[in-house]
């Protein structure tokens, strides 16, 4: 239980809440572990459960004209499948599977709803939370539509970047998750093909290196300066 409780005491939706209230919902939740590529729910299940991530990468996706594309990656202290649980009977509106072995506490719909019942101030915070994903959402549509493929590949390194960077000597920035460019052009709506080429370019104007399948932003002027040419 105090493992749990340090996790969410982390986590946007939770942080409102006082030391007794986070050591009581931490008691709510089941610990899991997954193994690698493993389908954690599929796209029109029932939703019944929110997942929080100990450990390990988890991977939102949807499939679309036999294509896949990836919404979102999940890392230790994020959660997913809030949207579920807001409404009684609702269904997963995309996949998630896991990119490497995780460790992920589960909570209950019914069981969460019980709890907002004593916190309303939770439900608040789940629809602030929820409407910046919307947005976000948006976003990755627009990006879609309107960007060419070399702009998004771009931009998607320049994205992981900042939500996963780890600082390193010499001002360099280490993206911490092993992707293969077929799970990068995944997440850019395009083929392996294009994201290998762009990430060639990078590298030869030394702008990124790759160091055991880990993507290094040497210079990340050079790639903002890049996203904007």
């Amino acid at each position: 239980m105090e493992q749990v409780a340090a996790l969410i005491r982390k986590i946007p939706l939770f942080q409102d809440l006082n030391e007794e209230e986070l050591k009581s919902i931490s008691a709510l939740f089941f610990e899991r572990k997954y193994k690698k590529n493993t389908i954690l729910f599929l796209e029109e299940d029932e939703g019944e459960e929110l997942f929080i991530v100990r450990s390990g990468t988890v991977k939102i996706y949807r499939i679309d004209n036999n294509k896949q594309i990836t919404l979102a990656l999940f890392r230790s202290g994020d959660f997913f499948g809030e949207m579920s649980i807001i409404e009684k009977g609702s269904t997963r509106s995309a996949n998630a599977e896991t990119l490497e072995p995780c460790v992920i506490y589960t909570l209950k719909r019914s069981t969460f709803y019980e709890y907002v019942d004593r916190n309303p101030g939770l439900c608040m915070r789940l629809l602030e939370i929820t409407m910046n994903r919307l947005r976000r959402a948006n976003e990755q549509i627009r990006n879609l539509t309107f960007l060419d493929v070399r702009t998004r590949v771009l931009k998607i390194v320049h994205q992981l970047s900042k939500e996963y960077g780890e600082p390193k000597a010499g001002g360099v920035i280490q993206i911490s998750i092993k992707l293969t460019h077929q799970e990068i052009a995944n997440m850019v709506g395009t083929v392996r093909e294009s994201v290998t080429k762009v990430l060639q370019e990078l590298q030869d104007d030394r702008i990124i290196s790759i160091r055991n399948k880990m993507i290094r932003v040497e210079s990340m002027e050079g790639l903002v300066n890049k996203i904007v040419d």
